[in-house]
């Protein structure tokens, strides 16, 4: 194994190598041939077995054709798009003739289910890869936009979260007026995405995952189960599910992680002594979902469900397509309220008011003013990350007492805090500033306090998104009503977890009665899996 390999996380011992080839066809590779290129739609894991190959960023507007690595007898070929259905981000061309062993994709899904020390290897590898992709800058992505704008940072948080590799360019930066021209940009543009030399303007989630190949598309096996949202509940639900032999897709119509992607830090769950960023541990469940087989799909919008036929539930997407399959997990959670304050949408727009407290979120406000509003876990944990990067935050809610509603060791930590202010039983009033937010003016008592603040940052609960779920019992606030809340029908108690329809099952925030908490969501969705095997078990 060469040290180049190593580097990029390969780390098979001969054994595996030897091991892992019986599952492939050997062929013979010509110099100068191309075994696969950036922009094509799939690829298969390939062994290298006595041919040398070299992987390339292919010239783009803004550099020439570079050499990201070289790989030669003993090594493997291949990262996390084998997984994930992602478009191929790099040119993989012969250097040096010889054989590769060639293993198509389902059969990739069986050596991760059947050799475990390979899968932990193939997995590991899979993941460095794309670190050393997105850092080398990879061709298949570049986003161009101002940082302070909101379009530009719901982008950059999109693809962070999916681990796509991308270049971020700003718009006023001397590299990011030199792409802009080269590629007949201008401002009214931004934010832009040039995606395997296409220019996007305007550009989204939805619009680069298109170009990408994550959003969903038809075909393939028959699908047992879709879980529709993934946050923490949705996640464990397909972990599940796919972990024991249903054929799973995953559905979201905007990232994965849900609002628990965007906690800056999670002390409290169990496992980890020293806490997690909400990103962090999203990344680690798409990995452990893909290990299984999940496909993701995001974004993809879910408009509604068809239940006409009894046994087969069909998925009703934004762009029409329909998905048929034998079991929904409804795991969409809440949306994020906002204030009525006059002026919120022109700052939202301009990026100064976030509803997450994430790296991308945070960063930029060192040593400057700003305000949280919430009581909850939520916005202590935004608070208390603001402050550790040295921002002045005013703490805004509406109650009485801190702990009301918060963990006592955010509450005690956030009492003690020489950055943070704390405002109870106010509420905010106006926002001032021309493009950018200045101040903010807080009302306690009857009385008016105007505070200096560059971002507000905005905690203050969510609604549920339930609207798709026609014909399913909700509660008077629109929650889904499952299980004991349900009235026993001619069939018996309910199962856990489902609804009025029996095949279609919720969980998470959007369930009635349910407990915000990660671990409470990531429980639920991995408990929920045994309720949908009981139904399937009927026919």
């Amino acid at each position: 194994m060469n040290d180049e390999a190593t580097a990029s996380g390969a780390g098979l011992d001969d054994e595996q190598f030897r091991r892992l080839a019986r599952y492939g066809v050997e062929e013979h590779a010509e110099a100068g041939h191309v075994l696969y290129a950036t922009g094509d739609t799939a690829y298969d894991l390939l062994l290298l077995r006595t041919a040398t190959v070299d992987l390339v960023r292919d010239p783009t507007a803004s550099g020439p054709e570079r050499l990201i690595f070289r790989g030669g007898p003993g090594d493997f070929l291949g990262e996390l798009n084998l997984l994930t259905g992602q478009n191929v981000y790099l040119t993989a061309r012969v250097a040096v003739a010889g054989t590769v062993v060639r293993i198509v994709a389902p059969t990739l899904r069986r050596i991760l289910a059947e050799q475990g020390d390979i899968a932990d290897v193939l997995l590991q590898a899979f993941r460095t890869r794309r670190e050393v992709i997105r850092s080398a800058a990879g061709s298949a992505l570049e986003i161009i936009g101002r940082a302070d704008d909101a379009a530009a940072i719901r982008l950059r948080t999109y693809v962070t979260q999916l681990l796509l590799p991308m270049s971020w360019l700003d718009a006023a930066s001397m590299s990011g007026l030199a792409l802009m021209s080269a590629s007949g940009l201008d401002a009214d543009d931004l934010p832009a995405a040039l995606v395997n030399g296409s220019v996007l303007r305007h550009a989204t989630p939805g619009g680069v995952a298109a170009a990408l190949g994550l959003t969903y598309r038809a075909g393939g096996s028959p699908v047992d189960l879709v879980v529709v949202g993934a946050g923490p509940a949705g996640l464990a639900a397909a972990v599940y599910g796919a972990s024991e032999g249903l054929v799973t897709v995953l559905l979201d119509r905007s990232g994965l992680g849900g609002q628990a992607a965007t906690s800056a830090r999670i002390e409290n769950y169990l496992g980890f002594p020293e806490g997690i960023s909400g990103e962090g541990l999203t990344r680690l469940a798409m990995m452990q979902a893909l290990k299984f087989g999940v496909r993701i799909h995001s974004p993809s919008a879910v408009t509604g469900l068809d239940l006409s036929q009894e046994h087969r539930p069909m998925v009703l997407l934004a762009d029409g397509t329909r998905i048929e399959t034998r079991a929904v997990i409804a795991a969409t959670g809440a949306h994020y309220r906002r204030l009525g304050v006059p002026g919120w949408a022109q700052h939202e727009t301009g990026g100064c008011i976030r509803y997450a407290a994430t790296e991308l979120d945070v960063r930029g406000h060192e040593n400057e003013p700003v305000a949280v509003v919430g009581g909850a876990n939520s916005a202590g944990q935004a608070a208390l990350s603001l402050a550790g990067r040295g921002a002045a935050v005013d703490l805004i809610l509406r109650g009485g007492d801190l702990g009301a509603r918060m963990s006592s060791y955010l509450a005690d930590r956030i009492r003690v805090h020489p950055r943070i202010r704390i405002h109870t039983g106010a509420d905010v009033r106006e926002l001032s500033g021309e493009g950018t937010l200045e101040s903010i003016v807080i009302e306690r008592g009857g009385r008016r306090e105007r505070l200096g603040c560059r971002a507000l940052f905005c905690f203050i609960g969510a609604d549920p998104v339930s609207q798709w779920l026609a014909g399913i019992t909700l509660d008077d606030k629109g929650f889904v009503l499952t299980d004991s809340r349900l009235p026993v029908g001619p069939a018996g108690s309910p199962l856990p977890f489902q609804t009025s329809a029996p095949r279609v099952f919720a969980v998470g925030d959007l369930r009635s009665g349910s407990t915000k908490r990660v671990a409470t969501a990531v429980g639920e969705g991995a408990s929920s899996v045994s309720s949908v095997h009981a139904v399937l078990a009927t026919g």
